[in-house]
C-alpha cells in the first residue's frame, strides 16, 4: 500500500531529514514510526500526501509512484488520506459539526449525505452530542477526537496520524489510540508518527524506528 524505495530528503540549507528509507506498509496494516526529535518522523508522513517531495528515490502508493502523478490528480490522492495533526488545526469559529463536514463541502457531497456522515463520524468518536459546540469549549482529548472525525468522515483507505497523543495524559492517549485499532480493524491502513514508546510497545503492532533520517529498525517480522 505505502511503499517507500531508497528515499531521501534534503532541506535549503542542507538539512537531511530521511537518508535512503527503504521499507513497505501493506494495506490493512497498522505501523508506528518512531524515533527522536528530528528522526524524520513528520518528513516520513508528508511524503504520502505529497506536501514534500522526496529528492531522491520512489514514494508509491496504492501501486502509483507518486513522481508520475500530475498536479491536478494530486487532489484525487489526497482525498483518500487521512490527516491527524498534534495541535487538531481546527477552525475556531466554526462549530465541531462545521469542522468535521469540511472535507465533505470541498468534494461537493449532498447536503443529506453530509449530515449523515458527519453525525456518523461523530458517534464513532463519542462527540455526537457536541456538535453545536465551538471547539474552545472542548477538551484536548475532546479537540483530537474532532480532528480524528474530521480525518474519517471521506473514508479514506489511509490515515496518518503524527504525534496525535502528544498532549494528552497516559488514559486519553491509550483511548486515542484504540479508536485507531477500531478503524484499522475494519481495513484501514494507519501510519502513527510517535515518540511514546511505552505506549508503542503496549499496542503491540509494528514499530519503525527512525535515527538521524536513517532506517534503524523497520519492525517487519512477515
Amino acid at each position: 500500500m505505502i511503499r517507500l524505495d531508497g528515499v531521501s530528503k534534503r532541506y535549503p540549507g542542507g538539512n537531511e531529514a530521511l537518508a535512503g528509507v527503504t521499507l513497505h506498509i501493506r494495506r490493512g496494516e497498522m505501523a508506528f514510526i518512531t524515533g527522536h526529535s528530528g528522526a524524520g518522523k513528520s518528513t516520513f508522513l508528508r511524503l504520502i500526501p505529497l506536501l514534500e517531495r522526496p529528492s531522491h528515490g520512489a514514494v508509491i502508493i496504492g501501486g502509483v509512484n507518486l513522481a508520475r502523478l500530475s498536479r491536478r490528480r494530486i487532489p484525487h490522492l489526497r482525498r483518500g488520506i487521512g490527516m491527524i495533526f498534534q495541535d487538531h488545526r481546527l477552525l475556531n469559529d466554526r462549530t465541531v459539526f462545521d469542522n468535521v463536514a469540511l472535507p465533505l463541502v470541498i468534494a461537493g457531497l449532498p447536503h443529506r449525505e453530509l449530515g449523515r456522515r458527519v453525525r456518523a463520524a461523530l458517534d464513532k468518536v463519542g462527540l455526537l452530542r457536541k456538535e453545536r459546540a465551538y471547539p474552545v469549549t472542548l477538551s484536548g482529548g475532546e479537540q483530537q477526537r474532532v480532528g480524528i472525525a474530521r480525518a474519517v468522515v471521506s473514508r479514506p483507505p489511509v490515515l496518518l496520524a503524527d504525534e496525535p497523543t502528544g498532549n494528552l495524559d497516559p488514559a486519553l492517549s491509550e483511548e486515542i489510540m484504540r479508536l485507531f485499532e477500531q478503524f484499522n480493524a475494519v481495513g484501514v491502513t494507519i501510519v502513527i508518527a510517535s515518540h511514546d514508546h511505552a505506549l508503542i510497545e503496549r499496542m503491540g503492532h509494528r514499530r519503525i524506528t527512525l535515527e538521524g533520517g536513517r532506517l534503524l529498525d523497520d519492525g517487519d517480522r512477515r
